[in-house]
């Protein structure tokens, strides 16, 4: 447990609520030995500036993804997935506490100064108060202090970097600010140079997995791929050889971290907990097209936009989800669905209590059962810095989004935008002049949500 002096009050009592619930380990452990089925186990595989549709059961025809595919064979996956939001932290703090970015109060990349406040709740601290053992290893962005470290936001294990994204071998920080060191093992700086970071995140997975195959666990895995640097290994060097660039940077690491994933799946297999595992696998925002990716190198097919935007390519994104006997095998669906629904989605399967709180995701259960199910979101909401987004039904309204340049040179802005998005999913043709009432309508539900967003 964290050091009392060293964390807020606010924060010393919520570590000292979550090291009382972890009590109910024992009690898991009897009901194990009385016959009762052990709660699941809870897997959650994230990556990092993934496009919309680079994966092969997504469209993808250049790209080598067999183990994400694997992955879709023996699950269920989405075909329309939104993220939160289409920036590193607040998707990250949306998946984590199942509320808006807003309202969990990181509505912006996290920065030296700030982070994930202490009082939100986490997927690992709901599960560890059910009696589940928890990690994270992988990129955290979502706060430097021990007030908001993965320690403090109810993971029992960290090994990964704090800041968005760091050199896969030296582990520095090195494109902005002076040049920072950025490899933890808990709340502790450790040195690993040489050593290529996604095949340490493998190393400290299959660790906690073979330490932990006799209770319920909670594996949070968020790779720092395909984010740049971009350092795919030799052999996807080799593969990828007559690509093009930047596509061929990008690709040799999207095929890295597909096998990253397969290795850990391969030693959920070796121990014999994938019967009782639920993996969830999906990407954090769409794929950047900044000068540090080359430019670009990523796809998100028929759907506009990438990274920092919110078209459907910042937002829109794969999302699979594979339990056996709870998940069907090999389905697809198309009803709307977003990052937040993990969070009490995860709950109602592991039959652990939701925080008492207001939440934003919506258990997806039903949906992942049934392709008939109706989504559960009617309206879902985006803003992130000057833009903003919603969606009901077919309807998607997009304020303020980047729309190339003016005759001037200077960037240009698309005012308010309204899609049909059951017709065209391209968002390429404003229907706003066609349909005032609805873009008046979308636009009353912002203004309501930005008020309402605010309350905790």
């Amino acid at each position: 447990m964290p050091n009392r002096r060293t964390l807020s009050r606010r924060g010393f009592l919520k570590a000292l609520a979550v090291a009382g619930a972890a009590g109910l380990a024992p009690r898991l452990a009897r009901a194990a030995a009385g016959g009762k089925k052990r709660p699941p186990n809870v897997i959650l595989l994230f990556t990092d500036d993934q496009g919309a549709v680079d994966v092969n059961c997504y469209g993808s025809k250049d790209l080598h993804t067999p183990n994400m595919d694997d992955l879709a064979r023996r699950g269920t996956r989405f075909t329309q997935f939104y993220v939160a939001a289409p920036v590193c932290s607040p998707s990250r703090a949306a998946l984590l506490t199942g509320r808006y970015p807003q309202r969990a109060g990181v509505p912006g990349n996290v920065g030296p100064t700030n982070g994930l406040p202490n009082e939100q709740v986490t997927i690992a601290e709901m599960l560890k108060r059910a009696g589940y053992r928890t990690a994270i290893f992988g990129k955290w962005h979502l706060g430097h202090g021990e007030d908001t470290s993965p320690l403090a936001q109810g993971f029992d294990e960290f090994f990964g970097h704090k800041n968005g994204c760091i050199d896969n071998y030296s582990h520095f920080f090195y494109w902005s600010g002076p040049n920072r060191h950025d490899l933890w093992r808990n709340d502790r700086e450790v040195w690993e140079p040489g050593a290529f970071f996604p095949d340490l995140v493998v190393r400290e997975a299959r660790r906690f997995l073979k330490a932990n195959k006799d209770r319920p666990f909670f594996l949070y895995v968020p790779f720092n791929a395909p984010h740049y640097p971009l350092q795919g290994t030799e052999k996807y060097r080799t593969m990828y050889a007559k690509l093009d660039a930047p596509r061929r940077m990008y690709a040799e690491f999207v095929s890295t971290v597909d096998e990253k994933i397969g290795e850990v799946l391969a030693a959920v297999d070796e121990l014999g907990l994938r019967e009782n595992t639920l993996v969830i696998y999906l990407s954090d925002n769409g794929h950047s097209e900044e000068i540090r990716s080359f430019g670009g190198g990523g796809s998100a097919g028929p759907y506009r936009g990438h990274k920092f935007q919110l078209w459907e390519g910042g937002i829109r994104l794969p999302c699979i989800a594979s339990m056996p006997g709870v998940i069907p095998a090999g389905e697809v669906r198309g009803q709307m669905a977003t990052s937040c629904d993990w969070l009490p989605t995860i709950a109602a399967i592991c039959g652990a209590d939701l925080p008492k709180r207001r939440l934003d995701g919506r258990n997806i259960l039903p949906v992942l059962k049934s392709a008939d199910a109706p989504s559960p979101h009617e309206v879902f909401h985006w803003q992130s810095g000057g833009m903003w987004a919603v969606r009901e039904g077919k309807w998607k309204l997009v304020a303020e989004g980047p729309a190339g340049r003016g005759k001037d040179g200077k960037p240009a802005r698309s005012g308010l935008f309204l899609s049909d998005m059951d017709a065209d999913v391209t968002e390429q043709n404003n229907l706003a002049g066609k349909h005032p009432e609805v873009v008046e309508r979308l636009r009353k539900l912002h203004e309501q949500w930005v008020k309402d967003v605010q309350e905790q």
